[in-house]
């Protein structure tokens, strides 16, 4: 009979019935939606609607012909498009909120191996969607606008619809904010053992070609918004790489550190 203890699940004891797990789900989801809007009601008065719409638009202003401004070509679109600005970034204002909400109605049902897995990784992810948008606010648009107008003719006067603009943003804030998510779908991939690292060097080469043909498609055809997209998202693989190998190693179950431990 052997002496050593049994070891005991890190989560007994701690089922729930399905009705209270609804019932917390339920609870966690008004919260995050009274976080967005509050976070809303607080943009509607400062700064405003209209001064959202033109933070969002001054890198579009700045390279248009002087005098020249964006246009509404709908009845509705002066009220509807700072309004859908307003609760866009009401909700990024409140996005840490509501996945801390997230985290807190999943934390519970993980292991702490699983949680430092999952923790780093919603964090992570977060942060660099919010550094591919700034990237691409700050740092992009200007480029491209400032190239695109140097091939209008002086014969046209350029005046962009602001729906039109608003849909041209969001794509490229939706394509630069995902680029960003390259190192944790890396990461992800070597740490559920789809992909091996090796692999993933080896196929370094592949991906700069896939980068470079995803940002012929999401972007603009200009050679300004295609290497500003492409580049970064090669730097990124590796940085995913160096980062895969890290995060194995820190967020092993207690299994595979002991399957590991033991010699063969």
């Amino acid at each position: 009979m052997s002496d050593t203890p049994s070891k005991q699940d890190e989560l007994a004891g701690t089922e729930q019935p399905f009705v209270q797990h609804l019932m917390e789900l339920r609870d966690r989801m008004v919260k995050a939606f009274l976080a967005i809007g509050v976070a809303a009601a607080i943009l509607f008065f400062f700064p405003g609607p209209g001064a959202l719409y033109d933070f969002l638009a001054a890198p579009l202003v700045a390279h248009l012909p002087k005098g020249a401004t964006l246009i509404a070509t709908s009845v509705i679109s002066p009220f509807m498009v700072p309004l859908k600005i307003l609760l866009m970034s009401a909700f990024l204002l409140a996005l840490p909120f509501v996945l801390w909400q997230v985290w807190a109605f999943v934390a519970p049902g993980l292991y702490s191996h699983e949680k430092r897995l999952v923790l780093p990784l919603v964090i992570s992810s977060t942060l660099l969607f919010f550094v591919g948008v700034a990237f691409c606010y700050y740092l992009v648009f200007g480029q491209v606008f400032a190239f695109i107008q140097s091939f209008a003719p002086k014969s046209i006067t350029a005046a962009p619809d602001i729906e039109a603009y608003l849909s041209f943003v969001l794509s490229m804030f939706l394509a630069f904010g995902l680029a960003f998510e390259v190192p944790i779908a890396v990461v992800v991939l070597a740490r559920m053992g789809v992909v091996s690292i090796d692999k993933l060097k080896e196929f370094r080469g592949y991906f700069i070609v896939i980068a470079f043909v995803i940002a012929a498609i999401v972007t603009p055809p200009d050679v300004v918004s295609q290497l500003s997209l492409a580049i970064p998202m090669c730097i990124l693989y590796q940085v995913g790489i160096w980062a895969a190998q890290v995060f194995i190693k820190h967020t092993k179950a207690p299994e595979e550190v002991q399957e590991t431990a033991t010699p063969s």
